[in-house]
């Protein structure tokens, strides 16, 4: 007989909950109980067996000590101290590896989020079989660096729903509740920073895995950003371009690589009717360069047919 497990606060714990929630906690003193207590407070209320996976990602602050003073006032919260920092990513990757619920929920700490909806989220998963994530869709945006962040995000969002041939109302939110099972193959394309909530969107949507979007408010956040505009915006971009190279290199290089070929035909055509029998380097190379970049787009496409995931 196998020994039952002893949550944070001592609680014995006999079977496996049905949701897990991930939150990620990093220098969050001055809310983090504030944001347990409203999750708590839901899921309580809710009917829902769950467990509360506070991750401290080596926090500078006192947020690691207010989580281990008020663990007893919370018999589903359970601690998990890392001892460097691994970025938003690596937290959600390893919370949801750990997780023993069948729905895995991520959220943040930073009162941005509405969380006493996390219940809406689980509740969609449970009454629609075919749906396997849901999205809180942001209605507002209160980020910092707004009058860039905006704009670059639209950007972003509508490269990745022209290469995913799919609309997708918000990209990177951080409230999203999805189904263990169906994640578990893509935890590890996971990258460390802010952008592993694009990867598990696009992980799901290029792999035709139904995803639900629930319009939700976003609030001003508590405490400082961890968000810089140009690396974390840099990042995003690259990774929706990696994820679409990924499952569907097509997608990305045969586009430049037909109109290459193009080009260079029509071109090759006017250089024959300009100077007989001549064909100047550059229409060589426009033509070569697209049969090139065409090459590698049906390579990569075996490849990925290859895989056998």
């Amino acid at each position: 007989m196998s020994t039952p497990e002893i949550g944070q606060s001592g609680t014995t714990v006999d079977e496996a909950p049905y949701v897990t929630i991930v939150l990620p906690c990093y220098n969050e003193q001055d809310h983090v109980i504030d944001e347990v207590e409203r999750i708590t407070r839901a899921m309580d209320s809710s009917g829902y067996t769950y467990e509360l996976v506070a991750v401290d990602d080596c926090s500078t602050d006192g947020t690691l000590a207010r989580l281990e003073e008020a663990a007893p006032r919370f018999p589903h919260l359970r601690i998990r101290a890392f001892h460097r920092n691994g970025g938003s990513g690596t937290v959600r990757r390893i919370g949801t590896q750990e997780a023993r619920g069948e729905i895995v929920v991520w959220t943040d700490a930073d009162m941005t989020y509405p969380n006493e909806r996390i219940p809406e989220l689980v509740q969609i998963l449970e009454k629609d079989a075919t749906v396997d994530q849901v999205v809180g869709a942001r209605t507002t945006e209160e980020g910092s660096h707004k009058l860039l962040r905006v704009p670059a995000k639209w950007v972003i969002r509508k490269v990745a729903e022209m290469l995913a041939s799919q609309k997708i109302p918000d990209l990177n939110s951080g409230l999203r509740a999805f189904r263990k099972s169906v994640a578990r193959p893509y935890l590890r394309l996971l990258p460390p920073g802010f952008s592993c909530v694009t990867t598990i969107t696009l992980s799901f949507l290029m792999n035709q895995h139904d995803v639900h979007y629930l319009p939700i408010e976003y609030a001003k956040r508590a405490g400082k950003s961890k968000f810089s505009f140009v690396s974390d915006a840099y990042r995003y971009i690259l990774q929706v371009l990696r994820m679409i190279m990924y499952f569907n290199p097509l997608k990305v290089l045969m586009p430049p690589a037909l109109w290459l070929v193009a080009i260079g035909v029509v071109k090759g055509i006017w250089d024959m009717v300009q100077h007989p029998f001549y064909f100047p380097a550059n229409t060589v190379m426009i033509f070569l360069s697209g049969l090139l970049i065409g090459s590698v787009a049906l390579l990569a496409d075996l490849i990925v047919r290859s895989r056998g995931e």
